[in-house]
């Protein structure tokens, strides 16, 4: 990516949005400009996990105005990410289709062990590099995660569904706050994060991390009262203070803004469990994020050497057995057809596209090592309950429709036919699978796939000596023409 690019990472939390827009500069992003709105979007969740009306509002409304800001950026230039209020959320599609629309970008809804992975870009990119083994924390407004690391690679991550929005609204109700409501939210806490001790106990790590949110604001309260890290001495103090002003609206603390003082109790609490099961004894305040990390791995999608998917689709492949040399051999096919019916697209457009029907090439057969009936179902479920590093939710689906398709009835495929890139991957794959059958190199020097004639139409033109040479990928070719027929797509011979 060019040097002097603006690039853009949006942050839909549980208790607040945030806008970070910076620039890259030979490898490194500055800041340019960061904005900030309190939505409280977890707090608009009603018994049955629908947002309600008014929070959904508030929610496209702050989106709107990061759109206005972000007017004149490429869709390459933007990432925006959803948390654990949108993963919970029942009716979470109603509202990002709005979303979307009024950003005027994706929104990616990213699984709990994503967020840990991208906080810990965040925070790793804006520390000193040294070879510590790094703790980092961060509590959000519905969620928990650590994260464990070492320079830019995060070793272990992890999410809970506790923060500082649910235990403000579970045990600090009207923000009323004393020694006994705080002495069973962190017991509540403990009970939820207990597991963490033995993967992130204190013998894993040299030095604590806080990232964002809760920690940021009690690293504030405490330096405001000449405290230089966050301690077991300092927590105490803070939560004397809580409970001294008998409720939140009462606070009066320096370093204590606002929009934190309404989630302050729940996100102490927290805070107070992590440092008690990990017997943490000092926790430094951190400048990354999770919306600093959405931006440095925007940087790394657009080199398939560093993007994390490659490498998660590698290991994949490797943990279930895949024949690597078929898989190559289906990729390096369904990307040629790829390049054949798609000449007019633009490289960088071409490229993201050919590398996920890659991924999707290399992962077509993971399901046979469940069984080798219904393979491409057991393939799929497999994706779309994979917990896979780089990769948000939709993204992953999408590539688990693709090892879906690969084989069989189309007419079973609950997929976009509109969204004519996807058609072509899915078409593409299936037709390497297909020209591969023999688990050997593919002879395609009498075959070419090309767009139309009309519209939904793609014709693959076969030479005669060609189709007598290879009578059985002829055969299966015209069984490929019938399996569309039951689509909204022709695939035709000539």
């Amino acid at each position: 990516m060019r040097d002097g690019i603006l690039l853009a990472g949006i942050d839909l939390g549980s208790n607040s949005f945030r806008l970070e827009i910076g620039r890259h500069e030979h490898g490194q992003v500055h800041r340019v400009d960061y904005l900030k709105e309190t939505v409280r979007l977890g707090a608009g969740l009603d018994e049955e996990r629908c947002l309600t009306p008014e929070a959904m509002q508030s929610g496209w409304d702050c989106l709107a105005r990061f759109g206005e800001r972000l007017a004149g950026f490429a869709p390459s230039q933007v990432r925006a990410v959803a948390t654990q209020t949108l993963r919970e959320a029942r009716n979470r599609e109603a509202f990002l289709a709005r979303a979307r629309e009024v950003l005027g970008f994706p929104i990616d809804v990213i699984s709990g062990r994503e967020e840990a992975r991208l906080i810990y870009q965040g925070v790793s990119h804006l520390l000193p590099q040294s070879d510590e083994r790094r703790l980092v924390v961060d509590i959000g407004g519905r969620s928990t995660e650590l994260i464990l690391g070492c320079q830019y690679e995060a070793q272990a991550t992890e999410s809970w569904r506790v923060g500082s929005v649910t235990w403000s609204l579970r045990h600090f109700p009207d923000g009323q706050f004393s020694d006994t409501a705080f002495r069973k939210a962190i017991v509540a806490a403990e009970a939820v994060l207990d597991e963490a001790v033995g993967r992130f106990g204190r013998m894993h790590w040299d030095l604590a991390w806080g990232s964002s949110g809760t920690i940021g604001a009690v690293a504030d309260i405490l330096a405001a009262s000449g405290r230089q890290a966050i301690t077991p001495e300092g927590l105490d103090w803070l939560q004397a203070q809580l409970v001294a002003a008998r409720s939140a609206d009462r606070v009066r603390l320096d370093g204590l803004k606002d929009d934190r003082r309404p989630v302050i109790g729940g996100g102490l609490a927290v805070l107070r469990a992590v440092f008690d099961l990990l017997s943490i004894e000092e926790m430094r305040p951190a400048d990354g994020a999770l919306r600093q990390g959405v931006v440095y791995d925007l940087l790394e999608r657009e080199h398939g050497s560093t993007d994390v998917r490659t490498a998660t689709v590698q290991r994949l492949a490797a943990r279930f057995g895949v024949d690597q040399a078929q898989a190559r051999r289906v990729g390096a096919v369904a990307v040629r057809l790829l390049r054949q019916l798609r000449p007019g697209d633009a490289p960088e457009v071409l490229g993201r596209a050919e590398r996920k029907l890659g991924w999707a090439a290399q992962l077509h057969e993971i399901g046979t090592a469940i069984s080798h009936s219904d393979a491409h179902k057991h393939g799929a479920y497999i994706l779309d309950n994979a917990d896979a590093a780089g990769f948000a939710q939709p993204e992953l689906h999408r590539l688990s429709l693709l090892v879906l398709g690969h084989k069989g009835k189309l007419r079973k495929l609950e997929a976009d036919f509109g969204d004519a890139l996807f058609v072509h991957q899915l078409l593409c794959l299936r037709l390497a699978v297909i020209l591969c059958h023999a688990r050997r190199d593919a002879e395609l020097r009498g075959v070419r796939l090309q767009p139309g004639p009309g519209a939904h139409v793609v014709t693959a033109v076969v030479r005669p000596d060609w189709a007598q040479a290879y009578p059985q990928s002829q055969h299966l070719l015209r069984e490929e023409v019938l399996a569309w027929q039951k689509s909204p797509w022709t695939f035709a011979l000539a």
